[in-house]
C-alpha cells in the first residue's frame, strides 16, 4: 500500500512540557502502552478525545451512540483518578495544534490504527506537527501482532488463517502493563467540550433505551466479562460457541472494539486458562485464542489489501451480478423475511446492539445467497447496527461469508436456515426469545424490538408472521446457479 503507519519514536525532550494522549480506540488506563509512554516524560499528561470528521463517517448510528456510552465511563474513571478527559471536535491536526498551543506541549502520544483511511490521516498530522518541532511517538495499544511483523517464509503476508495461527500461536506478546499509578495531571487544563453536546446518540433514537440494558459499557464490566467466561463457559468454548441458546461466548467484543480491555489482557488470560484446566478442556481455551487471533488476521489482511472493505478482495469476484440494494434486503433489514432463525437474528441485532457469531453467519449467507444481495449492503447494515462493529472484522467476516474474501467459504456453501436452526436451537429458545408473533407471552426482547424499531416501519406484535421472501431451496438452486455461470465465464 502507498501509505505506512507512523513507527514509534522513543525519544524524550530535554524539557518536560505536557504532552497530550490522543486516545482512539484504546479507552482504558490498563496494559495501555501510549499510558505508559506518555507518562515516560515525567512531565503533566492530558488525555484527549478528538471527534474528528472521520470518527464521524466511519461510525454508524450504535456504534457511534456505544462510543458515546464508553466516552462517559472513561472520563468519570479518570475524574475518580484526578485526571480529565479532554473532548474537542474538528479536524484532528488543527485541534492537537490549538490544545498544543494552549498547553505549551510539545509532545504528542497516540494508539496505532491500522485501517487505510487513519493511515493516512495519521501519516500526515505526524508529518505536520513534525515540522511544527513537535514530537510524536506512536505505539500499538490494539493488537498482538502488528501487521508488519508477521511473514511467511517468502516475506509475504498470510493469506490463509490456519498457517497465521500456527505462525503466531507460540510467540511472545509481552508482559500485561499494569494501570498505571500516578496519572500525571497538569494544573490547569484546557477547555473541554460537554459530551452531551455531541449527541452522539441521536441517530438511535428510542433504540438506545433498549440496546443499553444489554450493552456492558467500560473497562470494568469488560474485565467483569472476562472473569465470568473464564470461571465456566471457557471450558466448553470450542463445543457449545456455536449454539444460538446458550450463553457460551465471551461477548467482549464489544469491548474490544472500543479498547476497553487489550487483545493482550485477553490473551493472557486465556493461557492462563489453558494451564489451569484439566487436560480434556485445554483445547477449548485454545478455540478460544484462536478466535481471538481471527481478529488480528482481519487487521493483517485489512492493513496489507485495504481494498477488502469496498471491493471484492477476490479480484475474479469484481464482476459477479451481485443485486443492489433490494425490497427483499429491506425484508432481510427489518426482521420480516418469513425465516424464523433469520428473521430472531436481526431482531436481536436491533435489541442488544449484537449478534450471536453463527447467526451471523447465517444472515450473511441468507442475504448473499438465497437473496443474491450484494454483501456490500450487509456490511453497510451490520457498520449502522452493530455496538462491536469493526472495521476490519466486519468486512472479513461478510466477504468470507460470500465466498469472495480471503480464506472464504466455497460458493456452494450455502447455510441452510432451518437445519442450522435445528442443530443449534434445537427447543426453539432463541427463536421464541426474538420472534413475538403467535406467541401467547412473547418475551421481552422480543417485543422490545418493537419498541426499538422505526415507526415508519408500521410493525407490531399483533401482525401475522409473515410468508418466506423466498423458498429456501429455491433461493439454494438460484445461488448455485449464479456461482456456476459467474465460474464458467471466467473459464
Amino acid at each position: 500500500m502507498s501509505e505506512t503507519p507512523d513507527m514509534p519514536q522513543t525519544t524524550i525532550a530535554a524539557t518536560v512540557p505536557p504532552t497530550l494522549l490522543w486516545l482512539r480506540r484504546d479507552l482504558r488506563l490498563g496494559d495501555h502502552p501510549g499510558w505508559e509512554a506518555a507518562l515516560a516524560a515525567g512531565g503533566p499528561v492530558i488525555p484527549v478525545f478528538i471527534l474528528d470528521p472521520l470518527v464521524e463517517s466511519e461510525y454508524g448510528a450504535a456504534p457511534l451512540w456505544r462510543l458515546g456510552e464508553s466516552l462517559r465511563d472513561l472520563a468519570a474513571r479518570l475524574a475518580s483518578r484526578g485526571s480529565r478527559l479532554i473532548l474537542r471536535r474538528g479536524e484532528a491536526l488543527e485541534v492537537l495544534r490549538q490544545l498544543l498551543a494552549e498547553t505549551n506541549g510539545r509532545r504528542v502520544v497516540w494508539s496505532r490504527l491500522y485501517d487505510p483511511r487513519a493511515i493516512k490521516r495519521d501519516t500526515a498530522i505526524k508529518a505536520a506537527l513534525g515540522e511544527d518541532g513537535v514530537e510524536v511517538t506512536s505505539v500499538n495499544a490494539s493488537l498482538l501482532f502488528e501487521p508488519w511483523t508477521v511473514k511467511t517464509g517468502q516475506g509475504s503476508f498470510y493469506k490463509v488463517y490456519t498457517p497465521f495461527w500456527a505462525s503466531v500461536r507460540n510467540r511472545d506478546v509481552g508482559d500485561v502493563l499494569p494501570e498505571p499509578g500516578d496519572l500525571a495531571p497538569p494544573m490547569t487544563w484546557p477547555r473541554s467540550d460537554q459530551l452531551s453536546d455531541w449527541s452522539l446518540g441521536r441517530q438511535m433514537h428510542s433504540g438506545a433505551v433498549f440496546v443499553r440494558q444489554h450493552a456492558r459499557i467500560g473497562q470494568a464490566a469488560a474485565h467483569d466479562r472476562l472473569s465470568e467466561f473464564l470461571d465456566d463457559p471457557i471450558a466448553r468454548y470450542r463445543d457449545d460457541r456455536d449454539r444460538l441458546d446458550r450463553e457460551a461466548t465471551s461477548g467482549l467484543s464489544e469491548n474490544l472494539t472500543y479498547g476497553e480491555i487489550s487483545p493482550r489482557q485477553i490473551w493472557a488470560a486465556g493461557r492462563n486458562a489453558m494451564e489451569r484446566l484439566p487436560g480434556k478442556f485445554t483445547g477449548q481455551a485454545e478455540h478460544f485464542l484462536k478466535e481471538l487471533v481471527w481478529r488480528e488476521f482481519a487487521y493483517h489482511l485489512l492493513f496489507h489489501t485495504p481494498w477488502i472493505e469496498t471491493r471484492s478482495w477476490r479480484p475474479d469476484w469484481n464482476n459477479f451480478a451481485w443485486r443492489p440494494d433490494n425490497a427483499d434486503a429491506e425484508r432481510w433489514r427489518r426482521g420480516m423475511t418469513g425465516v424464523p432463525v433469520i428473521d430472531a437474528a436481526m431482531r436481536q441485532l436491533y435489541v442488544t446492539g449484537t449478534i450471536h457469531n453463527r447467526a451471523r453467519m447465517l444472515v450473511a449467507s441468507f442475504l448473499t445467497k438465497h437473496l443474491l444481495t450484494d454483501w456490500r449492503v450487509g456490511a453497510a447494515w451490520f457498520r449502522d447496527c452493530l455496538i462491536d462493529w469493526d472495521p476490519a472484522a466486519n468486512a472479513m467476516g461478510w466477504q468470507w461469508v460470500a465466498g469472495s474474501g480471503p480464506d472464504a467459504a466455497p460458493y456452494f456453501r450455502v447455510f441452510n436456515p432451518d437445519t442450522q436452526a435445528a442443530k443449534f436451537d434445537p427447543d426453539s429458545r432463541y427463536r421464541d426469545r426474538f420472534l413475538a408473533e403467535g406467541r401467547l407471552t412473547p418475551h421481552a426482547d422480543a417485543l422490545g424490538f418493537f419498541g426499538a424499531l422505526p415507526r415508519s416501519w408500521k410493525l407490531t406484535p399483533a401482525q401475522p408472521y409473515p410468508e418466506p421472501v423466498i423458498r429456501l431451496n429455491e433461493g439454494r438452486e438460484r445461488a448455485l446457479s449464479a456461482y456456476a455461470h459467474h465460474r464458467d465465464s471466467r473459464s
